[in-house]
This record gives C-alpha cells, structure tokens and sequence, in this order.
C-alpha cells in the first residue's frame, strides 16, 4: 500500500469515526442528562427514599404547546408545596382540539437547573408518546419527589421553588 492509499484508508476511518460519533451523541446526551441532571433534566427512579425531610419545597407546573400541536395543554394545578423526599402526584390536562387522533411527545425540564438532580420522577406522562382521539380531555399524573440529598447541598440552600415545565410536540406520523 503506496502513501496515498494508506492516508485515503486513514481518512475514510477517521469520518466514519465522525459519523457514528454524530449519530451517538444525541442519545449519549440525553444519557448524560438524565443521569446527572444537567441542564435541568429530572432524574427518574421506581420509588421515594422513604426519608422524608421536614423542609418544604413549592413545585410550579408549567406547560406549553408547541402551535403545530392542536391541543389545550395545562396543569390542573398551579403549584403544590412539597416535603423533601415525600412523594406527591401532580396533573396535567390535555384536550384535543380537531376531528382527528394525534400522537403528542412531552420534553421536559426543570428549574433553576441547579436542582435538576434532585428533582426524581417516578412515573410521567412525558415517558411516553401520548395519543388523544378527536376531542377528547384527559388528565396526565406525574409521580416525583425531591432527593433528601438536597438538604447536604449548600448550593441549595436557598431554593424554595422548583418549576417542572412540559412542552408537548406533535410526533410526526
């Protein structure tokens, strides 16, 4: 194999190597988030510590539709307040508007950021693709807790609330 060869394999391996790195980074990235909780992405968990705290938090909804989404889409609540490593259960209610089935994905996010990590959902609607047949309402529970570990944070210290927002999607057919 002559000089040019060799540095044309060596290329060709090298934007392969580019490529499957394109294509990795965002599910990588979304791992990365989920399991840190950075940039405000909730972590998840199959149940509450069982340690709670007598330190209360108040959890904001919000919620958003992207205008492509026909669809009413808002917590049932404005906010609750929360002990530290209590489980609570919140709702948000969905509505569509047309004469036709839609399939919605929900994103979501929490802040301030900082508290991302200890912010732990257990069940969520935004888990999964949600399906809303023509006009039809219904409600969407989320499961959470805040992490007990919050309290060993002095960063956090000063956090009284934490807003979870979910913004639906329609998911293309």
């Amino acid at each position: 194999m002559n000089k040019n060869q060799s540095l044309a394999l060596n290329l060709a391996v090298v934007a392969a190597g580019m490529l499957m790195l394109a294509y990795a980074s965002v599910p990588l990235y979304r791992l990365f988030c989920a399991m840190t909780g950075y940039g405000g992405t909730p972590k998840t968990a199959v149940s509450a510590p069982g340690k709670i705290l007598d330190r209360t938090i108040t959890v904001e909804f919000n919620a958003e539709t992207d205008p492509a989404l026909p669809w009413v889409f808002k917590p049932s609540q404005r906010a609750v307040r929360v002990r530290v490593g209590e489980r609570s259960l919140a709702f948000y209610t969905a509505e569509n508007k047309v004469n036709r089935p839609i399939t919605g994905r929900a994103v979501y996010n929490v802040l301030p950021f900082k508290a991302g990590s200890y912010f732990v959902k257990i069940d969520c609607f935004c888990f999964r693709e949600q399906v809303l047949t023509p006009k039809n309402r219904v409600q969407m529970p989320v499961s959470f807790y805040i992490d007990p570990a919050i309290a060993d944070d002095p960063d956090l210290a000063d956090v009284k609330t934490i807003t979870l927002s979910h913004t639906f999607f329609a998911v293309k057919e």
